[in-house]
């Protein structure tokens, strides 16, 4: 798609799929919607648009280094592994439902995005595999086309995003019944399992760095 709106469909594309496919930073809106209310989760939803500057910016950078991507990329995924395991097993270890009062003084929902997010390998390996491409061939186009493709996706990315939210929220009557507690477990157990497969991944990174 290199015509007229051809880099910004692909932004919007791009930027739909990643909104909505299952991840650990989708879960975290999930949980931290169900557990504080909508304005956490948007909190969390937003925290591509704080991370992803840098990891743009780190992506140049190892598409110039290839010789060390593999290594950063894998020891990243183990850290990310981690935080990502830590935060499933909290959940899952939810013994009672939050009162009004502790849900009023939550203030890390937007920590927890940005630091799942920057441990996240995925948009590290996005715009190391699909988008610093797309975005170096607009770029040889018109510098606008490079902008249309970052603002499409990006839009449909964050806007996908508050859109789950929403719809959570709708229903968030049920954080006063007895299934809340299982809905975070098992999102928690969601959490774990993403860590689980971080921990494969990263292992099968440093392997190849080694071989």
């Amino acid at each position: 798609m290199n015509g007229e709106h051809g880099f910004l469909i692909s932004g919007i594309l791009f930027g739909l799929t990643a909104g909505v496919s299952p991840g650990p930073l989708l879960t975290l809106v999930i949980t931290e919607t169900l557990k504080h209310g909508r304005i956490e989760g948007m909190k969390v939803a937003a925290a591509p648009l704080i991370t992803d500057a840098p990891i743009i910016l780190f992506v140049v950078y190892i598409l110039i280094t290839m010789s060390k991507n593999q290594f950063v990329i894998g020891i990243l995924t183990l850290f990310g592994a981690c935080y990502v395991m830590y935060l499933g097993i909290g959940n899952i270890t939810t013994r009672q439902i939050p009162d009004q009062e502790s849900i009023l003084i939550k203030k890390s929902a937007l920590k927890q995005g940005i630091i799942t997010n920057a441990l996240n390998p995925h948009p590290y390996i996005f715009w190391m595999s699909i988008g610093a491409p797309i975005i170096t061939r607009a770029l040889n186009v018109q510098a606008l086309k490079a902008m249309g493709f970052i603002l499409g996706f990006y839009c449909l990315l964050i806007g996908s995003k508050v859109g789950i939210v929403f719809a959570v929220d709708r229903s968030k009557s049920i954080i006063k019944s007895k299934y809340y507690l299982y809905i975070i477990r098992f999102l928690g157990s969601a959490l774990v399992i993403f860590g689980l497969l971080f921990v494969r991944d990263g292992i099968r990174i440093l392997r190849s760095v080694q071989g």
